[in-house]
């Protein structure tokens, strides 16, 4: 669960953020979010074959990172966020907490309507993990690509490929709304 000096520390970065340029208010558009959607979905699949025939576990790490990476930004491109070349995955982290997470905690407590009371500790915490599993992963795969055993790899891959499609799930349905 993200605590709250995570999410403190987010949003003093996304104020330095847009202040420094590495993340910009903008426009929606179509296009691009049409494209970052396909790159998710293409690293996914990627993600899950890898994993299915046993090709390599790193890149089942990498690719269920990245289709997490495209969709966070598709979301943040649709409220009108633009994250910029430097440091792109910080700050893509960063501006998740701040601008998604609340997003996210609404949409599934909708999903929870019949337990409302109970559903808004549940939906705060399931959002809490959906975003702080972008950080893990984002950290992993850093880790991962240059520190780590095969036998480590394995074990971690099975873990990065079912965050992905949580998160990917979760994105869909917040890119529909």
């Amino acid at each position: 669960m993200l605590d709250t000096d995570r999410i403190k520390e987010a949003e003093r970065n996304v104020s330095s953020y847009l202040r420094d340029g590495l993340l910009k208010k903008t426009d929606p558009n179509k296009k691009v979010i049409d494209i970052l959607l396909r790159n998710a979905k293409e690293s996914l699949i990627i993600a899950e074959e890898t994993s299915q025939k046993g090709i390599s576990d790193l890149w089942v790490i990498v690719c269920s990172y990245y289709a997490m990476f495209y969709y966070a930004n598709a979301i943040l491109l649709k409220l009108g966020y633009k994250v910029g070349e430097k440091i792109a995955h910080k700050v893509t982290s960063d501006a998740l907490i701040v601008y998604v997470r609340g997003k996210l905690k609404k949409s599934l407590i909708e999903e929870y309507e019949e337990t409302q009371k109970e559903a808004l500790n549940i939906a705060g915490v399931r959002a809490d993990e959906l975003i702080e599993s972008f950080d893990l992963e984002r950290n992993k795969r850093s880790f991962i690509q240059y520190a780590t055993t095969e036998a480590e790899k394995h074990s971690k891959s099975k873990t990065s490929l079912q965050r992905a499609k949580d998160f990917a799930k979760e994105m869909d349905k917040l890119l529909i709304s």
